[in-house]
């Protein structure tokens, strides 16, 4: 799989071939879920994150992953979500981000990466699940709300209150899973999305400057 992406980017992005291919339609997902309502879903579950995962207090990692995000969600491919990227302490490399722009680092992450340019490439594949709404499409499309933090072995209950000790919109759709027995729709994505999230991921690369081969080389 990621051989023949890595192919096809080589193609695709290959200044020297006389007449640039016709590039693979990659589609923002439809789904009944408003924008909004994805910004405060992240919101929620960012907070349940935070309580659940240690977030790395460093100034200065958390500026340069900002930076380096930032520089991607300038990119028309981003669909200019609000982004924003924190380093959390968790040894396997891997990285997620959640509907409406946050996002979240492992520090295994940054250990694993030799240049910024692969840090960027995995950002660009998180994002463009974000870009692409394919978490709101899932959940829509499942009408199973389950648990978010499936993938991350933290339940839905981390983020059943607001700040105001009330149940926001994230507690009152796990409510609702919970109803009908659902399961995490979030954090799996179908092979589709996955090779969507890539190709954008690369375009959103090659559109801030970076080089769009080191996404599938580094996966």
């Amino acid at each position: 799989m990621r051989r023949a992406l890595l192919l096809a980017l080589s193609i695709e992005f290959a200044v020297c071939a006389p007449k640039a291919p016709k590039q693979t339609e990659v589609k923002v997902q439809k789904t009944s879920m408003t924008r909004d309502q994805e910004l405060q879903i992240g919101k929620e579950a960012a907070s349940g994150v935070e309580r659940e995962m240690e977030v790395v207090q460093n100034p200065e990692i958390e500026r340069w992953l900002n930076q380096i995000g930032q520089r991607l969600a300038k990119a028309p491919q981003a669909n200019a979500y609000p982004y924003y990227f924190k380093l959390v302490n968790e040894k396997s490399i891997n990285a997620f981000a959640l509907p409406g722009g946050p996002m979240y680092v492992h520090s295994g992450l940054l250990q694993a990466a030799d240049t910024e340019g692969e840090v960027a490439g995995v950002l660009a594949h998180e994002m463009s699940h974000v870009a692409l709404r394919h978490g709101a499409a899932q959940m829509a499309k499942q009408q199973t709300w389950g648990t978010l933090f499936g993938a991350l072995g933290a339940a839905v209950g981390v983020a059943t209150t607001d700040s105001s000790g009330q149940c926001g919109l994230l507690c009152q759709l796990g409510q609702l899973g919970a109803g009908i027995g659902g399961s995490s729709v979030l954090m799996r994505f179908s092979r589709g999305y996955e090779r969507d999230a890539d190709l954008n991921g690369a375009r959103m690369m090659a559109s801030s400057g970076y080089d769009p081969i080191q996404l599938p080389q580094f996966f």
